[in-house]
């Protein structure tokens, strides 16, 4: 209960009140009076009111001064929490013993993985004995600043050699300057020119979002398409198929369902596919269960269930239009088991295929429900936000192209149909429709101001198999589908950006050059001086695409070197999975369900069992109760889950805090501070402490 101030009640309030909520409980609210008109007037003497205001005003600063200090103490506390809960951590970590080798079978081959973690351990060791041969050169006396340096030394000095070691430094320093710096040097070249045009596209990017919201371009419903609508039954009202593909999403269906079943849409005109993939018998029951209740209370749902799980989600989705009575239906709109959409969705997309048969996508943007859950939910917030904001936006409304993301989108049947409907040929199945329907001449629309809520992954196992699964399915796409792009009847600007732009520097050069050249080559060059990286290269460049890429997400400003640092640490998953998609190395073509969170729906489903006794299977009381003993029982084994180690992290952050420390005998300040917190970066995420907590 906040304490009441006599000066604060007096006189009238002739200003406009500011209200200033605060987080201590013993102080509620304040109330901060703004200037009054009187505070205006040239010449007014000072009065007593005018007087009395200002030792108002003041005190009223002292209380904004007492919150901000009061706010700042709470950010140091946290800090200090955080910083102390780290030591256990990594000690529970480290006792526990389990790594990522143990779940390799999921989405990478183990042959393929040994090979590349062993590629990491060469150059990790071999960094190793070059810090150590190094520091023993420095006490004897070698120069480190620059390399012509060390070649005056040794062409100046005596033609007898000193010791062994003299004579063997100086010979592995002509050794470096004549065979190893001069391909090292060509390489960074190359990954700089590659770095150099990707962020040129970023940034012309950038500037085009920038004109589309100076100018305020966007779809534009057409008069009679948004008249239609508010006619009611008689009006637009086409039929919609509604498909919510989902597997063992045990976490997270109840809401999905429910959102969909709550459209806003004539029931006559919808009907709802739930597309259960489940091998798990219990989660099978659940969802099954779960449609039954909604056509109690008269939605148009049914439940479909494939026993046999042929091509993952691109099979389930083809599976379910080969139904006899999807001829009668003309748009899908398709949502993943963790998407809800709002109750006016179909009425913010439909609307924009009215009259424009050339329409074949109309793409909603994502929302997350839990973006600020944990630092990687915030580090993917700042990637996703700008992938819709400036890549889909510009795309969308410059060449009427983008990626399906495969959720939170409607189609056009007739469009999928035109264009070969679903393949089970990859794993990114919504960007092969999407590249087959362009190249048939179907436009696309991405709507910025459409929002459909979904889930971010919030632990870093289930974030890594995902962004796997993201980067290899794009090189295995672009494999089968280059031929298609040549020889298709488009232009040759669309060609161009499909393959240089969409494919290319967007899917194969950004992971290459990120992980070679930050990971690899900026850490050798500290041992191989006589090759150079310029100091824009490591800092200036990736601290102005940082900026961009948060623009879209300003309120993650806070977060912009841990940004920095967490997408140079994911190049080396983004690069190896690349690499596996491309040559078909591993299993590329594995689909791995990610892992949501689904916190309250669990909570509601064992509520919902214990209040409601008409939500029952087929009226059996006993399944109920084996249902919720299982479920209880799952939410135990739970508390049981370990973070992992990642090995191939590990072995990188070591490598470049190596180079790190071979750095500072080079009194290379720039360098120095990237190499120590990028290996730090890596390190709390090869120790897992950058995602979900749990043991």
């Amino acid at each position: 209960m906040a304490p009441s101030f006599d000066w604060w009640a007096k006189g009238v309030h002739k200003g406009t009140p500011v209200v200033v909520k605060m987080d201590n409980p013993d102080w509620s609210m304040v109330e901060l009076e703004g200037p009054s008109e009187d505070d205006f007037l040239i010449g007014n003497k000072p009065t007593d009111t005018r007087a009395k205001a200002r030792g108002k005003n003041a005190k009223q600063l002292t209380w904004v001064l007492l919150l901000k200090v009061h706010r700042a103490a709470g950010c140091l506390t946290s800090v200090a929490s955080t910083l102390a809960n780290i030591g256990p951590a990594i000690r529970r970590r480290v006792a526990f013993g389990r790594t990522d080798t143990e779940s390799t079978s999921f989405f990478e081959n183990k042959t393929v993985k040994t090979r590349f973690y062993n590629c990491i351990k060469v150059f990790l060791w071999l960094s190793l004995l070059l810090l150590g041969f190094e520091i023993a050169a420095y006490y004897k006396g070698w120069h480190f600043r620059a390399s012509n340096l060390q070649l005056q030394y040794i062409f100046t000095a005596p033609f007898g050699v000193r010791d062994f070691f003299d004579w063997l430094y100086s010979n592995w320093v002509l050794i470096r300057v004549g065979f190893v710096a001069p391909p090292l040097q060509f390489l960074a070249n190359v990954c700089i020119v590659l770095f150099l045009i990707q962020s040129l596209d970023r940034l012309i990017l950038c500037l085009c979002c920038f004109w589309i919201r100076v100018k305020k371009i966007k779809p534009i419903l057409k008069e009679d398409a948004v008249a239609d609508l508010e006619t009611g039954e008689n009006g637009f009202f086409p039929m919609v198929l509604v498909q919510i593909p989902m597997c063992n999403e045990r976490e997270v269906y109840q809401h999905s369902i429910a959102a969909v079943c709550k459209l806003d849409w004539p029931k006559s005109k919808i009907l709802i596919q739930v597309l259960d993939d489940s091998d798990d018998p219990m989660t099978q029951l659940l969802i099954e269960e779960e449609v039954h209740k909604w056509q109690q209370v008269g939605a148009n749902i049914v439940y479909r269930h494939r026993v046999i799980r042929d091509g993952y989600k691109a099979g389930n989705l083809k599976s379910a239009m080969s139904c006899s009575y999807v001829k009668d239906y003309e748009f899908v709109a398709i949502f993943d088991a963790d998407f809800q959409p709002a109750h006016d969705f179909l009425k913010r997309t439909i609307p924009h295929f009215k009259d424009n048969e050339d329409v074949g996508l109309v793409q909603a943007r994502w929302s997350f429900v839990n973006k600020d859950e944990n630092l990687l939910t915030r580090l993917q917030n700042i990637n996703l936000s700008f992938h819709f904001e400036v890549e889909q936006q510009v795309n969308g409304v410059l060449i009427n192209f983008f990626g399906f993301n495969g959720t939170a989108g409607v189609w056009r049947i007739k469009a999928l149909e035109d264009s070969g409907g679903w393949l089970e040929r990859t794993t990114v199945e919504d960007m092969d429709i999407a590249v087959r329907a362009h190249l048939q001449g179907w436009k696309f629309v991405f709507l910025n101001d459409v929002e459909c809520q979904c889930e971010l992954p919030e632990s870093y196992e289930a974030y890594r198999k995902q962004q796997h699964r993201w980067h290899s399915g794009p090189m295995e796409l672009f494999r089968l589908c280059l031929p298609n792009i040549i020889h298709a009847k488009i232009s040759f600007w669309k060609k161009f950006n499909m393959i240089f732009l969409f494919f290319l520097l967007r899917k194969l050069i950004l992971p290459f050059y990120s992980f070679t050249l930050f990971c690899i080559i900026l850490p050798m060059t500290m041992f191989i001086p006589e090759a150079e990286l310029p100091a824009w290269v490591v800092c200036y460049v990736p601290a102005l695409m940082s900026f961009l890429n948060i623009l879209p997400a300003p309120k993650s400003f806070p977060f912009i070197v841990p940004y920095l640092l967490f997408e140079n640490t994911m190049s080396v998953t983004k690069f190896n999975a690349m690499i596996s998609g491309l040559f078909q190395l591993g299993n590329a073509y594995e689909w791995v369900v990610t892992k949501k969170s689904g916190r309250s729906s669990e909570s509601d489903l064992v509520s919902l069992i214990e209040k409601d006794p008409k939500h029952q299977l087929r009226g059996s009381e006993p399944d109920l109760d084996e249902i919720k003993a299982e479920i209880l029982q799952e939410q135990k084994a739970r508390k049981k889950k370990h973070n992992r180690i990642y090995t191939k992290e590990l072995a990188l952050a070591f490598l470049l805090l190596t180079a790190s420390a071979r750095s500072l005998l080079s009194a290379q300040g720039i360098h120095f501070y990237f190499l120590l917190f990028q290996g730090l970066s890596f390190l709390l995420v090869g120790l897992d402490l950058i995602g979900e907590q749990v043991m």
